[in-house]
């Protein structure tokens, strides 16, 4: 195999898998000939998932995986790559999100999700990507959102840890150069996904209500998971010497009435 040409067989992580973005990612990747490692603390949602997925024809696995818990990723990454092999491609999409007003939001809270959400990518990195370069080719994509570039009110925590990984992620980018390794940034917009749906309904039609204040929700159309897991299989798919990042996933507006 040339130094410039990708192996046929590409085993993908997927970390957050077991709803959403990070469920229909692995569904996507799976039917594009990558067996697939779900990673997640609902194992029963995974499992459920991995059985879907084999009953369709694909290859797929699935572990518990806490990104907050060191030994948690490292244990994962040693099943999966017992399953399938060394990992070529990486998805963190593990996040949590929710709703308060910065000034009164527990700092403990404020932190976790941060743990989540930021650190917990860091965790992968820390656990995949030498490996990688070591190999000297791969693809690791990371799932941010729009507020890392357009900040939401009652989403600071969320705010405040997207703009920090995509921060890691520009100097990952810089520091992987010439490494034959890949990092790529997914920026979805507004989604239809499990995030937010265990939110008390006074406090998300709050939210919703100073989305449109503000300017950040100029129609009511929300993508699906599917929209973003074909942007992250796309980037993947990039024949080598091509680096997509970031890649800005929005919804499409409703056609206006003549």
């Amino acid at each position: 195999m040339g130094k410039y040409e990708q192996p046929e067989r590409r085993p993908a992580i997927v970390a957050g898998a077991s709803s959403g973005i990070g469920a229909a990612t692995a569904r996507a990747l799976a039917a594009a000939g990558h067996p697939v490692a779900l990673g997640a603390r609902r194992t029963d949602l995974c499992e459920e998932l991995a059985t879907a997925v084999r009953a369709e024809g694909g290859e797929a696995v699935a572990h518990r995986l806490d990104v907050v818990e060191e030994e948690s990723v490292a244990e994962f990454v040693a099943k999966a790559t017992a399953d399938h092999g060394e990992p070529e491609v990486v998805v963190c999409n593990a996040a949590l999100v929710r709703p308060g007003v910065t000034h009164e939001v527990a700092t403990e809270r404020f932190a976790h999700e941060v743990d989540v959400n930021l650190l917990g990518a860091h965790r992968l990195v820390r656990a995949l990507v030498p490996g990688m370069v070591e190999r000297r080719r791969g693809d690791i994509v990371f799932v941010s959102s729009d507020v890392a570039v357009r900040a939401r009110p009652f989403m600071s925590a969320y705010s405040a840890s997207k703009w920090g990984l995509e921060g890691m992620v520009h100097a990952l980018q810089m520091e992987l150069e010439g490494t034959g390794v890949r990092a790529s940034i997914v920026r979805p917009g507004p989604t239809w996904s499990e995030m937010g749906t265990d939110w008390d309904d006074a406090a998300a039609a709050d939210v919703l209500n100073e989305w449109v204040r503000f300017g950040l929700a100029r129609h009511p159309h929300f993508l699906k998971a599917t929209a973003i897991a074909d942007a992250i299989t796309a980037v993947v798919a990039a024949p080598r010497g091509v680096h997509l990042s970031p890649v800005d996933v929005n919804p499409e507006a409703p056609l206006r009435e003549d």
